[in-house]
């Protein structure tokens, strides 16, 4: 049972579905596409939204309501719905909220499969998108048409690590009469909480901090019940619902969500604080870095840094090859979040089908390295990226 004056740990903790009849201490999983009534009022009725009864796995079940309840309590929004994957999540908000000749507005620093949602698929339906930069907020008044419909944004931001101003953008989109929508997956709503600034919609890919381990794909949005619900009647139809497996395996591991941000979190600063002073290293970013720019904003809005660095190599593209090619420890793979430290090059991987000249504009060179800093010992982290470094040459 959960209170509303609860901790965050407790109620990761302890937001569980009802007990059966069995009386089991830990959710059991349910594997069931289909649920039954005990009568033809009864199912008539769950069919006509006139009770709470399951009716179908690809609309709700007990363990992806688990999952929902329980982010919702986390993130203090009113509804929420469970995709198969954080693409799942984004995808279908846009889908689900704009009509043919809508716009979105966005920052430009965002995730690569995203940018793709945005200049390849979504046009098809003539839904456009105009990018903001992060860095000149002045100029976000001009992108704004009749046409625009939300503003979305990544904060931080993927792989750069920017932090974008929550209560600025919650303003802009008030004044503008904007869905005010945040991608909160690297921070996760332990560190941060976007609807305390003002966010209509939350988005998080459960693949990452919240699985924790690596194992599953999921999404979850979060937000304001009117928009939910038109993102649950486009996705009932048609059907990117997690699998109760995935949800009950993301609502187990947020009862660990707290301790390992922690974790995650202090192993970053001290990596990114080792990192900012090592001679082969040109430049740092992490929002909790005094030398991070928005530096006095992430601290204002976030508990902790999050698990994320990203840093520029001195020298060539070759020195970035030698370096990935010496890491020993750490992981090379496309995911963040996981209890594995991952080293990543965004240039040839994640932001691949970006131009140069895209991904110029918001910082990816080709010297650029992302770290997701995972549980092993800080000692253990820094000596495998120390050593890598020192293998590459200047």
């Amino acid at each position: 049972m959960t209170d509303k004056n609860n901790k965050f740990e407790t109620d990761a903790i302890r937001t569980q579905f009802s007990t059966s009849a069995a009386k089991e201490h830990s959710v059991p999983l349910y594997l069931s596409s289909s649920f039954i009534y005990d009568d033809a009022e009864r199912m008539r009725a769950a069919f006509a939204a006139e009770n709470n009864d399951f009716i179908y796995s690809r609309f709700s079940n007990p363990n992806s309501n688990e999952l929902v309840n329980k982010m919702c309590k986390l993130e203090g929004a009113e509804a929420g719905y469970a995709t198969a994957s954080g693409m799942a999540a984004v995808f279908s908000s846009f889908a689900a909220l704009c009509n043919s000749g809508d716009e979105i507005l966005a920052c430009r620093s965002v995730f690569g499969s995203t940018h793709t949602v945005f200049t390849k698929i979504l046009p098809r339906w003539n839904i456009e998108t105009r990018y903001a930069d992060i860095d000149d907020l002045a100029s976000w008044d001009k992108l704004v048409t009749e046409k625009t419909k939300l503003l979305y944004l990544e904060t931080p931001t993927n792989p750069g690590v920017e932090v974008v101003d929550l209560k600025f953008a919650y303003n802009f989109c008030k004044r503008h009469d904007l869905i005010f929508v945040v991608d909160n997956c690297f921070a996760t709503p332990y560190l941060q909480k976007p609807i305390r600034f003002g966010a209509d919609l939350v988005i998080h890919s459960g693949t990452k901090w919240i699985d924790g381990q690596g194992r599953v794909v999921g999404g979850i949005i979060v937000g304001r019940q009117n928009l939910i619900d038109d993102i649950y009647a486009f996705c009932r139809s048609t059907g990117p619902a997690i699998s109760p497996f995935n949800a009950w395996v993301l609502s187990k591991s947020l009862e660990t969500l707290a301790v390992r941000m922690d974790r995650h979190s202090s192993n970053a600063l001290a990596l990114a604080t080792y990192l900012e002073a090592h001679p082969k290293v040109e430049r740092v970013l992490y929002p909790f870095l005094k030398s991070h720019p928005n530096y006095a904003i992430a601290t204002q809005q976030m508990s902790q840094g999050g698990g994320i660095i990203s840093f520029f190599l001195k020298g060539s593209l070759h020195n970035g090859q030698q370096f990935l090619n010496a890491i020993q420890m750490c992981s090379l793979t496309a995911n963040i979040g996981d209890s594995r430290s991952i080293v990543t090059h965004p240039a040839s991987t994640t932001h691949a089908k970006l131009s140069i000249e895209e991904r110029m504009a918001v910082g990816i060179s080709d010297n650029m390295i992302r770290v997701s800093c995972g549980l092993e010992h800080i000692d253990d982290i820094i000596a495998d990226i120390d050593q890598a470094l020192q293998a590459s040459s200047l």
